[in-house]
C-alpha cells in the first residue's frame, strides 16, 4: 500500500494521508493483516543543487517524529523489504550518510530506538492477536540486532 505524502503535508504536519489508511484498518479490525505493507512516498520539492537526503531535511524529520508519536508501532506496518524500516529509522535516529558506506546510524541512538520499538511492539502485538515475539525478532535483525528468547522471558513474553 503506497501512501503519498506531499510537501504541503510535511510543512503543515498533516498526518491525514497515513491516519486515513491506518484508522480504517483499526476500525475494520484488519490491522494485524497489514504487516509490512506500507510504503511512504514522499513528494517534497527541493532545489536541484540541494544535496541532502530526505532524512537530512528537518521539516521531514519533524513530520516523522509526529507520526511516530501517534503510531509508535507503525514499524510493524512498513514494508521492510522495500527499505521502509531503514528509511523510517533514519528519520528518527541521528545518522550520517556516506556515499560509499551508506547510512551510518549513531550506535547509541539506534540501540535506544530499537529497544523502544521492542517494548512498544511487545505491548501492542498481543492486543491485535499476535502473541509470538518472532515478528519483533525479525524486525531487530533488519536493523542489525539479535534478541535471545531469554530476553523475552525476562519481560514476560513467551
Amino acid at each position: 500500500m503506497q501512501i503519498t505524502i506531499s510537501g504541503t503535508d510535511i510543512l503543515t504536519l498533516n498526518l491525514t494521508p497515513v491516519t486515513t489508511v491506518v484508522e480504517a484498518w483499526l476500525t475494520q479490525g484488519t490491522i494485524a493483516n497489514q504487516e509490512q505493507t506500507i510504503v511512504l512516498k514522499i513528494n517534497f520539492e527541493r532545489a536541484p543543487e540541494d544535496p541532502r537526503e530526505l532524512s537530512e531535511i528537518p521539516e521531514i524529520r519533524l513530520w516523522f517524529v509526529r507520526l511516530d508519536s501517534l503510531y509508535p508501532w507503525l514499524v510493524f506496518l512498513l514494508d521492510w523489504r522495500a527499505g521502509e524500516l531503514a528509511r523510517y529509522t533514519a528519520m528518527l535516529v541521528p545518522h550520517e550518510f556516506h556515499r560509499s558506506e551508506g547510512i551510518q546510524y549513531n550506535p547509541e541512538a539506534l540501540e535506544i530506538f530499537v529497544m523502544q520499538k521492542v517494548f512498544v511492539l511487545t505491548q501492542w502485538l498481543p492486543q491485535i492477536g499476535i502473541k509470538s515475539p518472532a515478528k519483533i525478532k525479525d524486525m531487530v535483525k533488519v536493523l542489525g540486532y539479535e534478541l535471545d528468547d531469554s530476553f523475552f522471558q525476562l519481560i514476560g513474553i513467551e
